[in-house]
């Protein structure tokens, strides 16, 4: 069974940083992922310094050159269950060891059961309007409610344009939303959704229940949102919120000694270079964390040497029952 530092499960932004960090710190580092980003729909991701723009297949392309490249062994497989000692079991019924575990795996989206919904994900429909807004600023938008925080999130969306309609569906809204919609400029739409419209692969309209279709070539949701790892935290015995997600401290450990969690899977509102960031600092806490370790065990097998050889000496120089010459 190979035995490595780190097991990092999970390979999108968080994990490769954290094995950028770790293979430089001539750690020895498997990366394991199971191929399913977060953000596989979206064709440019917006907001990484130097990386505005780039295909997010791109990012993850150049980061699996930098991190091999030190050393890092990437595997293609899913983990399937963590057992105690750290030994990561895999679907391929491969096993590894590790002194220490990142969970890097990212969150789900809980969007609406609406037609269209699932096809238009990532084009134009869309969640983060810091990583879409500028993309369709003055267009003629709309928000979709009957989710926590909607309202909320169609005021942010006003930001990138004038025309912004509310799609109430289900959501009762209180009387201080209404002003506060009203104020901003914000049409508020009542009825439920029937379906996204779209032609030649482009949204172009919300049809409600009744008929009605209102044009829109973006709408934006605030989708609902769960861990994507498989209850590999649960498993381990980190304690979670009740949304699912892990208890961590500032550099992403867990409440389990040696587990980390870091990107989406422990922040799902965490943007590309946010989670690239959470990773870089959960692997110098990791390290850390091995260095003590290493240290522990270094003055714990040298006293044990000294003792040895303390004992050799005592030993060697006086036999039970003899007497030494002279004496």
């Amino acid at each position: 069974m190979d035995a490595y530092d780190v097991a990092i499960v999970g390979g999108g932004a968080a994990g490769l940083s954290a094995a950028l960090v770790l293979g430089r710190a001539r750690r020895r580092v498997v990366v394991i992922d199971a191929g399913a980003p977060r953000n596989a729909p979206a064709a440019h991701m917006q907001g990484f310094l130097s990386r505005d723009g780039m295909p997010p297949a791109d990012l993850l392309a150049r980061g699996r050159k930098e991190v091999t490249g030190y050393g890092v062994e990437l595997v293609s497989d899913q983990v399937v269950g963590i057992s105690p000692g750290f030994v990561v079991h895999l679907a391929s019924a491969r096993a590894v060891t590790a002194r220490r575990i990142l969970i890097a795996t990212g969150a789900g989206d809980e969007l609406p059961g609406i037609p269209g919904v699932r096809q238009r994900w990532g084009k134009d429909l869309l969640h983060c309007p810091y990583c879409h807004g500028w993309e369709v600023r003055d267009q003629p938008l709309g928000v979709l409610g009957g989710l926590p925080g909607s309202v909320q999130h169609a005021l942010l969306v006003r930001q990138w344009s004038d025309d912004v309609v509310f799609f109430a569906r289900t959501q009762d809204l209180t009387v201080a939303e209404q002003r506060q919609l009203e104020s901003r400029g914000i049409l508020v739409m009542s009825g439920e959704v029937a379906r996204l419209v779209a032609e030649d692969d482009r949204l172009t309209g919300v049809e409600l229940t009744d008929g009605r279709v209102v044009a829109r070539t973006a709408v934006f949701v605030r989708p609902g949102n769960l861990p994507h790892d498989d209850g590999l935290l649960a498993g381990l015995g980190c304690e979670l919120n009740e949304a699912g997600f892990p208890l961590v401290d500032g550099t992403g450990l867990t409440s389990v000694p040696g587990v980390w969690a870091a990107g989406n899977v422990a922040d799902p509102r965490a943007q590309v270079i946010t989670s690239a960031g959470a990773g870089s600092a959960a692997a110098i806490a990791i390290n850390a964390d091995l260095v003590r370790e290493d240290v522990e065990q270094a003055v714990t097998a040298r006293a044990g040497s000294l003792f040895s050889a303390a004992a050799g000496t005592q030993v060697s120089g006086f036999v039970p029952g003899h007497r030494r010459p002279g004496s």
